[in-house]
């Protein structure tokens, strides 16, 4: 599956978040937060929502994906480092075997 779409909306998520932060430790402009908080909103349940639909995503990066803000990034992270690991058994990381062995 392609985690494009997971990427943007992980991206959105992050971006929103600390708008919204900014705006509020700022100006506190209404018409900002009423725009930004439902973009979060919408990010945040797009990145968990289509985290736990991913078949590969195992139960700690489901539950990473709920974290408000930086989740997305974090269950990105684990689903890359779960593809780079070579499969158990895959002789990749054995030993050679030497003589009488």
């Amino acid at each position: 599956m392609d985690l494009r779409p997971l990427r943007a909306a992980a991206h959105a998520e992050l971006v929103t978040l600390l708008l919204m932060l900014a705006n509020l430790a700022t100006v506190h402009l209404r018409p900002v937060s009423a725009l930004l908080g439902p973009a979060h909103g919408c990010a945040y349940l797009f990145v968990v929502v289509a985290t736990w639909r991913l078949a590969r995503a195992t139960p700690p990066t489901r539950a990473v994906a709920l974290v408000p803000g930086v989740g997305g990034l974090l269950a990105l992270r684990r689903l890359r480092a779960a593809t780079a690991r070579p499969a158990v058994g895959s002789g990749r990381h054995d030993p050679p075997e030497g003589p009488g062995m």
